[in-house]
């Protein structure tokens, strides 16, 4: 295959072995010719496995070698950085998927993680993320932390020289804990390392502890080995291992990866050594689920009136990435199909579908084609509203029916026809839109219509949530405040926003993404002893 071994890891090993056993065989003529072609078979696969999964790890690296740390860290260092890069690129990228999918902030690594790895990590992180990198000697024989610092990345790196025992007690001291543990197994204090991090809290409830160079070069498990680096290796792999507080698993990549997490149910042998700890719904979560668990909607089916465009949109999004699967809802049907295709982006199933809630038909449409797709509805958000503002006295009867045909009598319709899914299933989360304006006059503007309709969406709310909470079925409201949208923006409306700023408490109007997190709450199992609530979110303006 014209490549050479990479004898640095285990497949590396076999291929370099595989490798001077065929030159042996073709200098023998009396090794068969099919041995021959069965080591050539083997050695192919060797030699292709280190290069083919190197290749397969998707990159969009922001760094680069033509973005090198220039004058802080010198010539040395950039090219120290190039050379670490393909050594250590696959390691990264699993670092940085493991970064996303625990949604990790602080990162503590422990020991020298090659340098380009770490600006991987770096990029990984939010803007707020931390990495706190701690060694006995400084990175890259050089003033690292000046070379981490030409970039915006490198700035979330911080480094910790000295003596690591040292450095770990220092954060315990500082009470510090952290979401992803990155330690070298390669240095003879590992196992000590990794006991401190358990022992002393440093590993957050849901974290992940990965260690690295865990298989040493394929020799940590085979007998007869008396290197006392392999054999300090094969001392934490087995620590680890019978540790009942952890669960872990070897990936056979480069030098062997080590991925731990805590076990999701403590053992009992823990807790019997504490006779005081009380083993109820409280200590193991309700059904055996963590509060954030709690919070999950996976296997739910929703919908959102009025999900094209504002709160809605923000609605159907923050459904979508709890779990749920999401009918986006909206008169326009361009609207709606366009925050589909958004959720769909984001690998959340989605349907677009148009309708005019003030109709009953088009409401009845409604759940048909949801339950035809996926079964049934389990979450009702009925977000759909309008307002025409205007004095009381010139205010037309056709502009009060029509906000009414909206506001109340469309979201009736709606509460009735999910409703009776719900009903009949004997589970069902109703979450209507409602407004301050429910219990306070908003003003400057003038808007009779708008604040009556939305007071009767929460006496409608709190109706139906103690009718039907004995069935299963719990409705809520989420009342909220002034909500900055491209409407506020208008020449009508933005001469009123310093106005309604000296009004509100928080001193800036709200963003839909304030509401996402109370939409998750009702929708959610969290919620399940909660009806007929209006939740206000309105930074505090109802409150003078």
């Amino acid at each position: 295959m014209g490549k050479e071994p990479q004898p640095e890891t285990p497949t590396g090993l076999i291929a370099e072995n595989l490798l001077k056993a065929k030159e042996i065989a073709l200098s023998d003529s009396r090794v068969p010719e099919q041995l021959k072609n069965y080591l050539q078979k083997a050695l192919d696969v060797a030699l292709g496995l280190d290069p083919y999964l190197d290749a397969m790890a998707t990159s969009k690296r922001k760094t680069s070698p033509d973005h090198g740390p220039g004058n802080a860290g010198g010539t040395g260092t950039r090219v120290k950085l190039q050379e670490e890069r393909a050594f250590d690129s696959l390691n990264g990228h699993i670092f940085r998927m493991l970064i996303h999918m625990i949604r990790a902030r602080k990162i503590l690594l422990i020991g020298k993680l090659k340098g380009y790895s770490i600006l991987a990590i770096a990029e990984e992180l939010p803007d707020d993320g931390k990495i706190f990198a701690c060694a006995e000697a400084p990175y890259l024989g050089v003033n690292s932390q000046e070379a981490f610092d030409y970039s915006s990345d490198g700035k979330k790196i911080s480094m910790r020289v000295g003596p690591i025992a040292d450095t770990l007690e220092a954060f315990h001291a500082e009470d510090e804990d952290f979401d992803l543990v990155f330690i070298d197994a390669d240095q003879r204090n590992a196992v000590s390392y990794y006991s401190f991090v358990m022992d002393n809290h440093l590993l957050r409830m849901d974290a992940v502890i990965c260690v690295e160079n865990t298989l040493m070069k394929g020799q940590v498990y085979l007998e007869n080995v008396s290197d006392e680096n392999v054999l300090a290796v094969r001392k934490l792999n087995t620590a680890i291992n019978s540790d009942p507080r952890v669960e872990q698993v070897i990936l056979p990549v480069q030098s062997g990866l080590s991925i731990i997490r805590r076990s999701p149910v403590p053992p009992d042998a823990v807790i019997e050594s504490k006779k005081e700890v009380v083993r109820d719904d409280v200590f193991w979560g309700y059904n055996r689920h963590r509060i954030l668990d709690r919070l999950r909607l996976d296997g739910k089916v929703a919908y959102v009136t009025g999900g094209g465009q504002g709160i809605g949109r923000a609605f159907a999004h923050a459904l979508g990435e709890a779990g749920a699967k999401v009918a986006v809802v909206d008169l326009v049907l361009a609207k709606a199909k366009a925050v589909a295709c958004e959720l769909s982006l984001k690998g959340i199933k989605s349907i677009a579908i148009a309708a005019d809630v003030s109709k009953p038909e088009d409401v009845q449409r409604i759940v048909d084609m949801i339950v035809a797709r996926w079964g049934t509805v389990h979450i009702a958000c009925n977000n759909a509203g309008i307002n025409m503002n205007s004095a009381s006295e010139d205010t037309s009867l056709e502009e009060w029916d029509k906000t009414f045909n909206v506001n109340l009598r469309g979201l009736f319709l709606c509460c009735q026809a999910a409703g009776r899914i719900m009903l009949n299933q004997g589970y069902g989360k109703i979450i209507n839109t409602a407004s301050m304006a429910s219990l306070i006059v908003p003003h400057p503007q003038k808007q009779v219509a708008y604040n009556t309709s939305k007071a009767g969406v929460v006496k409608l709310t709190q109706t139906l949530g103690a009718e039907w909470i004995d069935r299963g079925v719990k409705v809520n409201c989420i009342s909220p405040g002034i909500v900055d949208t491209p409407l506020i923006h208008s020449k009508d409306l933005q001469p009123l926003v310093q106005g309604w700023l000296s009004d509100i408490p928080a001193g800036r109007l709200a963003q839909a993404t304030d509401l996402q997190a109370a939409v998750v709450y009702l929708a959610s199992e969290a919620s399940d002893y909660m009806t007929g609530h209006n939740l206000v979110i309105e930074g505090g303006q109802s409150l003078w």
